[in-house]
């Protein structure tokens, strides 16, 4: 399911591309972050990149090491990126589906794996980008916890940290469950292990940054930079009221208020369903993240797309529904998805 619905999309970016004369490979291995990442992979930490006009510096700190080490261990370039990319993407489609099938069933796991193919910047699972390697530790460190796996959970916790700043969300649902078994009474030493190693990986990229610039929270200071910042979500209020109040808005700004409501709406049912804890902790702490951040108002889908669970409603809703149903909904989700990943890589001009 997954390979046919990406795979469709990236033959029509190949083909968008051709038409464009412009070539698929660098543009869904060389884009935008992706940029970033093959200079780490090819010449390690270092760069600075300095706009006076906007007094904006930014540095090569603010992306974490994992995805761009993996990809200078297969050569480097935006084949090798690729590669990394898709694979976890192949990976995460396995660990999203087998959550969905122990929590609602095979059917309904399907059904998510078809949905977060199909979602708006679902492109972006196919494109050089730290979505797919965090998704595919997401996953199966989720599901590990829901066979209390407690040091597989944690471990692949500890990768997580190291692939993405939203890393923090697989560590705080290891930590939080771990937490909450200790005050049933558990006193098994896996539990206190993992519940303590998780953060392990993001703590440890965060402070080697501010060693390196000689300041102990000096990573947010590069995050500030670039002009990312959490402001508990005032910069995306005063975003949504001028949609609402009739500005002047764009494609990816509209889509993006649109896909913030659904998710906020998608999240109350996800509450309502009685979730696992883990699941719930590792959506809220994503919400929050893209909620409460402030700058590249049109990347929060993207930052979204690790945050599976909240499609666990829609998938459950879909394996009652009627064959034909099913099917409808996915293609149509799809056939959008096409176009607009075709819009955001070769026409809009705003980040991805």
């Amino acid at each position: 399911m997954f390979a046919g619905v990406r795979g469709a999309g990236v033959l029509v970016i190949t083909l968008g591309a051709w038409w464009a004369d412009r070539n698929p490979v660098r543009v869904l291995g060389g884009s935008w972050d992706s940029y970033w990442y093959l200079s780490i992979a090819a010449n390690g930490y270092g760069r600075t990149q300095m706009w006076p006009a906007s007094d904006s510096i930014q540095s090569d700190s603010a992306f974490f090491p994992l995805y761009p080490v993996l990809t200078h261990l297969l050569g480097g370039g935006p084949v090798a990126g690729l590669a990394v990319a898709w694979t976890a993407a192949a990976v995460a489609a396995v660990g999203i589906y087998r959550v969905g099938e122990r929590l609602l069933g095979a059917r309904a796991g399907v059904l998510l794996v078809a949905l977060w193919a199909s979602l708006p910047h679902a492109v972006v699972l196919t494109l050089g980008y730290t979505e797919p390697l965090l998704c595919a530790l997401a996953a199966w460190s989720l599901y590990a916890l829901l066979r209390e796996r407690w040091m597989w959970a944690a471990s692949l916790a500890v990768l997580a940290g190291l692939t993405r700043p939203t890393g923090i969300a697989v560590a705080a649902a290891v930590s939080v469950l771990a937490l909450r078994e200790l005050l049933r009474g558990s006193r098994a030493p896996a539990v206190w292990a993992a519940g303590l190693l998780a953060p392990a990986g993001w703590v440890s990229y965060v402070l080697a940054v501010g060693a390196r610039r000689h300041e102990l929270f000096g990573y947010f200071t590069v995050q500030r930079q670039w002009g990312s910042r959490f402001d508990f979500g005032a910069g995306t209020v005063g975003v949504v009221d001028k949609v609402l109040t009739g500005g002047e808005v764009t494609i990816p700004v509209a889509v993006t208020v649109a896909t913030l409501a659904v998710a906020g709406l998608l999240a109350v049912l996800l509450l309502l369903d009685r979730t696992p804890l883990p699941l719930l902790v590792y959506t809220a702490v994503l919400l929050v993240i893209a909620l409460g951040g402030a700058g590249f108002f049109e990347s929060k889908p993207r930052f979204l797309l690790p945050a599976f669970p909240l499609l666990l409603p829609v998938a459950a809703a879909m394996a009652k529904a009627r064959p034909r149903t099913a099917v409808a909904v996915t293609v149509g989700m799809a056939g959008l998805s096409f176009g607009y990943g075709a819009y955001l890589t070769l026409l809009a001009k705003v980040p991805l």
